[in-house]
């Protein structure tokens, strides 16, 4: 899998473009072409074919335009990636009123970057260790602060926690996109790929030698309808996750 950087840009031009402080005006007056069009055009490319495919010449295909005309509006690749991070970080759902308390709070926002992942794959192709600075992306990081605000932590604990819980998303919706890309790039399920190496398995297993792992395996497999369930990854280790940062809040109540 191909990694990118997110940051790697000149750092004016990337945040003129993030909060839109300089986007030029066509060159005919016209508004066929914008910085938000390029954006637009270069994530259903990467939603298609992933980060690997995108180019400036394939945006401008795309847009059935000449691939210079989008240098008036982005000067890079690099600047237009954090443009296009900044504004599918956007699309996750901010509501104010949940009830349930942190970890309904948690949950939503678990769920969220989830779906995120699921539509727009290509994010898991990005190393995000310098942030976008963008306006959504810090309104994102605002809400998901907020959802555990006042409820005993530190503000360096309130980071961690949703440092932990989205980089719990992150973990388990790459296992998720990289069983969808399996199967996409070989032709077989995973019941298909399974009952063509049975007949295989059987000769050699010794259920004697590792009976602990034949007896859990097989107890998984028929649970989870294979070997591995994305889905089941993610609800059952979410819940663990939250009953982690639980008992780090319960401390914090205790008395001294």
């Amino acid at each position: 899998m191909t990694i990118e950087y997110s940051g790697k840009g000149d750092p004016a031009r990337s945040l003129a473009l993030l909060w839109r402080t300089s986007e030029r005006a066509s060159r005919k007056g016209k508004p066929d072409l914008s910085v938000d069009r390029i954006v637009r055009a270069a994530i259903e490319v990467a939603d298609a074919d992933g980060l690997q495919a995108l180019s400036m010449r394939r945006v401008a295909e795309r847009l059935g335009v000449g691939t210079m005309s989008l240098y008036t509006y982005v000067p890079g690749k690099p600047e237009l990636l954090d443009v296009m991070l900044d504004t599918v970080y956007g699309e996750t759902a901010r509501p104010e009123d949940v009830p349930g308390g942190w970890r309904a709070r948690l949950t939503l926002i678990a769920r969220e970057n989830w779906a995120l992942y699921q539509r727009h794959p290509w994010l898991l192709q990005v190393a995000a260790n310098r942030p976008v600075l963008g306006p959504n992306v810090t309104a994102k990081y605002d809400y998901e602060l907020r959802a555990v605000d006042g409820i005993g932590l530190t503000d360096v604990e309130m980071d961690s926690v949703i440092t932990l819980v989205t980089g719990f998303v992150h973990g388990t919706a790459r296992g998720a996109v990289e069983a969808a890309q399996a199967e996409s790039q070989t032709g077989l399920t995973d019941e298909q790929w399974w009952a063509a190496h049975a007949p295989f398995l059987s000769r050699i297993a010794d259920t004697s030698r590792w009976p602990t792992a034949s007896r859990v395996g097989q107890a998984a497999a028929e649970a989870l309808g294979g070997a591995y369930s994305a889905e089941h990854a993610f609800e059952f280790g979410l819940e663990r996750v939250l009953d982690g940062i639980d008992t780090l809040i319960s401390r914090r109540a205790e008395p001294a």
